[in-house]
């Protein structure tokens, strides 16, 4: 790549001054990238146990459902008792500059119960305890994905800006810092080799 700038003393250090600075903010860009991948993979892998969870739980869920249906009858009338969600909340948290989601769930350790139970049994209640269970599990998983997702887009877009310091404007810095000092080193032999011309004519002329 073609250097233009003029030779001079104030463009050597203005040159080393932003080669300085854009090494450093390749180190911190490095670095970065480095700690939302780690994040990122520790997501993952917890993304992946609680897709396992709840699927083993809607598996669960679902046949404590039919057995209920079967003995009882179809309880739509006694799903409607139960009230919507109401108590999701969502804060975030700062890794590295990037906004992660977190998802609040409430889960009480005795669910109340909204259906009646003179006409039900045991069976309606493993269901709804089923569900609930699957409810906190998505609640989990919505922000653990939602996580995994913002951290790829910063990481894709910090390995971007790693790049072009380390492939575009470190070699650029780098190369006007080489043309500058061989352009001043090339002067100064030219006026060294001046001062000693003149140098020697004065000392011919004295002899003389």
């Amino acid at each position: 790549m073609a250097v233009q700038a003029v030779p001079t003393k104030g463009n050597l250090m203005a040159y080393k001054k932003s080669l300085t600075l854009a090494r450093t903010g390749y180190e911190l860009l490095d670095k970065k990238r480095n700690i939302l991948v780690r994040e990122m993979m520790t997501l993952i892998d917890r993304a992946s146990e609680i897709q396992d969870k709840i699927d083993l739980t809607y598996s669960k869920a679902y046949l404590a459902l039919q057995k209920a249906n079967i003995k009882m009858g179809y309880i739509d009338d006694i799903a409607k008792s139960v009230p919507e969600e109401t108590s999701l909340k969502l804060t975030y948290r700062s890794v590295m500059g990037v906004e992660i989601p977190i998802v609040t769930i409430d889960k009480d350790e005795e669910p109340e119960i909204f259906y009646g139970l003179h006409d039900t049994d045991s069976t309606i209640d493993e269901a709804y305890a089923c569900f609930r269970e699957v409810k906190a599990l998505t609640a989990d998983l919505a922000e653990v994905e939602n996580s995994v997702y913002r951290l790829a887009d910063s990481i894709k877009k910090t390995q971007k800006r790693a790049n072009a310091l380390k492939n575009i404007m470190i070699p650029r810095f780098e190369e006007g810092v080489k043309f500058i000092t061989d352009a001043l080193d090339e002067k100064d032999r030219e006026e060294f080799s001046r001062l000693k011309v003149i140098k020697a004519q004065k000392a011919k002329k004295a002899e003389s």
